[in-house]
């Protein structure tokens, strides 16, 4: 196991490796291994376990009946999944997650959870803050979900990434690709639709990092 995944994850920032390695050695736990498109939390599932990713990367799904599908957050390493769902009062599984490429996820009980947090205050604040951050996260989600176009879906992240640092340089989420699972959005459509607004002197785009040179112009796309 990477150790180095666990000391840069948020739940265990600030926790000195030596005493990470002893608490984790005192709380069960287990590592589970997954396959490109296993599932490792179901909808509905009775929620009783928590994961942290150790490698790879998962997909939060919301199906509908209609057999359309949303897709909510994309998760990778040191990241947690299912802990607002476990200590929810539903206790179930609001999304599949589905494992994007084959990784590794270290897997807790709620129950070996709560010893954990007991066992240094760091990682309950840090596990605190990890469940405030993704409820904000998610209304953020909802209100980019609303948006229908692919231009104003790429406007309102670019301006909401501005707005949480303060710079107008702006670095995608890995790739492309990546980047068009989170708006859910076909990769050809976003990088047609980014071109535009290159070609609109709107966005300056080199690599993975994007430049907004008119945040007015920008702003104007996302209302529409």
């Amino acid at each position: 196991m990477d150790d180095s995944v666990l000391e840069k994850s948020a739940l265990f920032a600030g926790v000195p490796a030596k005493k990470l390695r002893a608490e984790l050695a005192s709380v069960p736990h287990h590592i589970q291994h997954y396959e490109k498109g296993e599932t490792v939390f179901h909808l509905l599932e009775e929620a009783d376990r928590i994961g942290l990713i150790l490698r790879g990367r998962v997909q939060a799904q919301k199906p509908f009946p209609d057999g359309s599908q949303v897709n909510v957050t994309v998760g990778g390493p040191g990241e947690l999944i299912g802990a607002a769902a476990v200590f929810s009062r539903a206790r179930t599984y609001p999304c599949d997650i589905v494992s994007l490429e084959p990784g590794a996820i270290m897997m807790f009980r709620r129950e070996d959870m709560l010893l954990l947090l007991q066992k240094d205050v760091r990682i309950m604040e840090n596990f605190m803050a990890e469940l405030a951050t993704a409820t904000y996260m998610l209304q953020q989600r909802l209100e980019l979900l609303s948006h229908h176009g692919i231009a104003q879906k790429a406007a309102f992240w670019l301006l909401m990434q501005i707005r949480q640092s303060g710079s107008s340089a702006v670095m995608i989420p890995g790739s492309m690709s990546k980047w068009a699972l989170i708006l859910n959005v076909s990769r050809p459509s976003l990088h047609r639709e980014i071109r535009k607004l290159e070609e609109n002197g709107i966005i300056r785009s080199a690599g993975k990092r994007i430049e907004v040179l008119d945040q007015d112009a920008l702003q104007s796309v996302l209302s529409g």
